[in-house]
């Protein structure tokens, strides 16, 4: 008998029996991750057993796959703006997290260098939403900021869709322009003819506004340089959202007029 080709199998048939006993201890475990209020999968979610380097990363579909070691008994759940959940392995191996939102950024205003507090930041900084916009017949967008930001002066001409002047915290300048920069929905937008347009804000309905921030601080030129010297004002438009219900929202004005006393006058005979 050759004794080294029966070393050689029994070496093979431990290393065998040796990988199949790592291959059963370990667990794998799958399942979905989705956020708790709008039950929307999230991509990218980080799936990963606590004290060890096993984990993984939900699809594009929010689901994962991961292979837990032997002896673990939870995994941890992560996501950036939703609060990390610990979860508990019992007998399943479908394993579906919702996760809840963390805590909110109202506080703290996000700006081109940094944060700041939000109590720091509201001399320079304003926002204006549905509830607080003028009502009534509005024609225009700038209709529905005026005299509501203190410093933000609009003065309309008398002219139908007619532009605006509006000037934050008066004019700087005697040669150059002062109109405030306009960002609509992150674009930045010329203050003059666009398009044939005398308005640059005529393009919008102003039923489609959502919020108008106004930018009052220099520090906004270190998010949109010089052009924001003179101030700037965001305005976002509505979007759809999976928090809200389908619906329709109808607006309407109809005016009409009468002549209160006709003239007696002589005809053309």
């Amino acid at each position: 008998m050759d004794f080294s080709k029966l070393k050689c199998w029994v070496v093979l048939v431990g290393c065998l029996f040796l990988g199949s006993s790592l291959a059963f201890g370990q667990r794998q475990i799958s399942g979905t991750v989705t956020d708790a209020e709008t039950g929307e999968t999230l991509i990218g979610a980080t799936v990963q057993v606590p004290g060890t380097r096993s984990g993984t990363v939900t699809d594009l579909d929010g689901n994962f796959k991961l292979s837990v070691p032997s002896g673990a008994n939870s995994v941890q759940v992560s996501y950036t703006g939703f609060a990390t959940q610990t979860i508990e392995l019992g007998a399943s191996n479908v394993v579906n997290v919702a996760l809840v939102a963390g805590s909110v950024l109202a506080e703290a205003v996000v700006i081109g260098y940094g944060t700041v507090k939000r109590e720091d930041a509201t001399g320079s900084v304003q926002t204006v939403g549905t509830r607080d916009f003028n009502k009534g017949a509005i024609t225009g967008v700038q209709e529905l900021l005026a005299g509501k930001v203190s410093g933000v002066q609009i003065t309309t001409g008398g002219e139908p869709g007619g532009g605006a002047t509006i000037r934050i915290r008066g004019g700087s300048s005697l040669s150059a322009t002062n109109d405030p920069l306009i960002v609509i929905d992150g674009v930045p937008v010329e203050n003059d003819d666009i398009a044939g347009s005398r308005n640059p804000l005529n393009i919008l309905n102003p039923n489609d506004i959502e919020t108008i921030t106004v930018l009052k601080d220099a520090s906004a030129t270190a998010i949109y340089g010089s052009r924001a010297s003179n101030g700037v004002i965001l305005i976002t438009t509505k979007k759809g959202s999976l928090k809200r219900k389908i619906g329709v929202d109808y607006t309407g004005n109809v005016a009409f007029s009468t002549v209160a006393a006709q003239a007696e006058v002589l005809s053309a005979d």
